[in-house]
């Protein structure tokens, strides 16, 4: 996979997380979605074997973290921090982004690292370490049950972010000029091979339109839609020809 500049930038921070396995999930929800950086606050030493086993095989993510004694330490070199929280409130950052706002607001950021910080399972992020952040993000949940534990919360916003900043997975939609002018070469092509009977190609021609609307075409696809119809056409144009040169 080609590497993402928005994606290869971001760093998640773990602040004195309580459990190696906790750490090898993290990993893993990390690598599947193309971020690579892992900063961990703390002196706690983790039972490597636990990490490894939940990693598997994002154990590289591990071998190759950033520690730091603090989060203050942590975030010096971030030119945007987030700090990631349900918790809103006097102390609290009201204005916490949801994932996808969070994705708009990293693509249009200058370049550096950005750093999303998550709290410890137990209790997350203190009012201090979330100070510390420029802004929060926060994944919506049920009410009833709104706790995600560590793994889960990285991997949706990993999700996300992988979701919104890579170009390869998404599309720009053509215009309506554009469709119009696929639309034209489809009528002009079922008319070189005599398919109307009486004014039948203005209908023709909006019944296709309409279809493709509803498809939302890429640009790429609506060349190869070009091209199939118009070899269409010169097929048939090339067997009359053969037709009356044989007679």
């Amino acid at each position: 996979m080609e590497s993402n500049p928005n994606l290869d930038r971001i760093r998640i921070v773990l602040v004195e997380p309580q459990d190696g396995a906790n750490i090898g999930s993290v990993c893993r929800a990390m690598k599947t979605m193309g971020i690579r950086r892992l900063a961990i606050t703390g002196d706690k030493v983790y039972d490597e074997t636990r990490v490894r086993t939940l990693a598997i095989h994002a154990y590289d993510l591990y071998e190759q973290h950033e520690r730091f004694s603090t989060l203050r330490e942590a975030l010096q070199d971030s030119v945007l921090s987030v700090g990631a929280s349900r918790r809103r409130g006097k102390n609290r950052k009201y204005f916490a982004l949801l994932p996808e706002q969070l994705a708009k607001r990293i693509a249009d950021t200058g370049e550096g690292i950005v750093s999303i910080v998550f709290g410890r399972e137990a209790d997350g992020l203190t009012d201090e370490e979330l100070h510390l952040c420029h802004m929060g993000v926060r994944i919506p949940t049920s009410e009833a049950f709104p706790s995600l534990n560590l793994s889960q919360a990285v991997q949706i916003i990993a999700y996300t972010l992988f979701r919104e900043l890579n170009d390869t997975l998404g599309f720009e939609p053509i215009v309506e000029s554009r469709l119009q002018e696929v639309a034209n070469t489809i009528g002009q092509s079922f008319d070189a091979i005599g398919f109307y009977k009486l004014d039948e190609r203005p209908e023709v021609q909006r019944f296709f339109r309409d279809i493709l609307a509803r498809a939302t075409l890429s640009e790429k696809e609506a060349k190869r839609l070009e091209k199939m119809f118009i070899k269409m056409s010169r097929l048939k144009l090339h067997k009359q020809e053969e037709t009356t040169e044989d007679a």
